[in-house]
């Protein structure tokens, strides 16, 4: 398999700004991979509760089925982190979310992932239809 090149700040739609904690390093002085996952996260959802479409109460819920990260360089306290976010796909009921991570002003990508959230009944946790509200908001992401 080949090695995928850094993604750059110019390939995504939306950023999301986190500081990082001095508690976020390991013991190779660097941030641990586990808080990657947890940027991520954060950015999707922020994301969504920015735009109205997620709930933490009712209506429908997105599930991640599959997630996925490569490195590149190193992060570390007291560095702020710009999560960059884009739709590479959106079907019926998933969508394929990438969030690049870029360190303070750095124009490459010191890692890169990806969640697939699948758009679920609440009470059910089955898959159902992207509600249309959500689908417009996933669209602004769309390169």
């Amino acid at each position: 398999m080949a090695k995928q090149q850094p993604h750059t700040r110019d390939q995504y739609r939306h950023f999301l700004a986190i500081t990082t904690r001095w508690m976020d390093n390991d013991v190779y002085r660097h941030v641990n991979n586990v808080h990657y996952y947890s940027f991520f996260d954060t950015a999707v959802n922020e994301f969504m509760l920015r735009e109205g479409v997620l709930s933490l109460d009712d209506g429908a819920i997105c599930l991640v089925v599959e997630t996925g990260c490569q490195y590149f360089s190193p992060v570390a306290f007291p560095d702020v982190i710009y999560c960059g976010l884009r739709v590479a796909h959106l079907g019926s009921s998933s969508v394929r979310f990438e969030i690049g991570i870029f360190r303070n002003d750095d124009a490459e990508a010191a890692a890169q992932g990806h969640f697939i959230h699948v758009c679920c009944d609440r009470a059910t946790q089955r898959p159902l239809a992207m509600p249309a509200d959500m689908r417009r908001a996933l669209e602004k992401l769309k390169p």
